[in-house]
């Protein structure tokens, strides 16, 4: 039976010195992700503020150098004023981000202006908080406020 040899993550240079292999995994446009897939539902109680939270802490991306996948949760806080977003709709829209290659800095804004146009809330607040990856913790939020 012949014994599996695992690939150097490194390899030797001419000078003796050990220098990383390049490597990048295939990584998908922001254009792929699909923003048809939000679905919004009239809110009822048009005047009477609430504020929704809601939390999902299966979102994958990618990292757009590397291809490596970034996990994490996001979280979204709002105020409807006409419309809710539907909720499997959401995890789609999301789901939809796993092959993406995009900056943690990035995808906040871009999921802030994609459920700001579809669901035009009076606020809403967009939080990305990573698992650590390298020793580094990344939380990255923005919000809206209509104006």
């Amino acid at each position: 039976m012949m014994e599996k040899v695992a690939k150097p993550l490194s390899k030797l240079n001419d000078g003796g010195r050990f220098e990383p292999l390049s490597r990048r995994y295939d990584v998908q446009d922001v254009s792929t992700v699909d923003v048809a897939a939000l679905e919004t539902f009239t809110y009822e109680h048009q005047g009477k503020d609430i504020t929704i939270n809601i939390e999902s802490d299966e979102f994958t991306a990618v990292c757009p150098w590397s291809g490596l996948p970034d996990f994490g949760m996001i979280k979204i806080d709002y105020v409807p004023d006409r419309s809710c977003i539907e909720l499997r709709s959401l995890k789609y829209y999301l789901l939809s981000f796993r092959n993406v290659g995009i900056y943690q800095e990035h995808l906040v804004n871009r999921i802030l202006d994609d459920l700001v146009k579809v669901a035009e809330p009076k606020w809403m607040k967009v939080t990305a908080d990573y698992k650590i990856r390298g020793g580094i913790h990344t939380v990255v939020s923005r919000e809206h406020t209509r104006g």
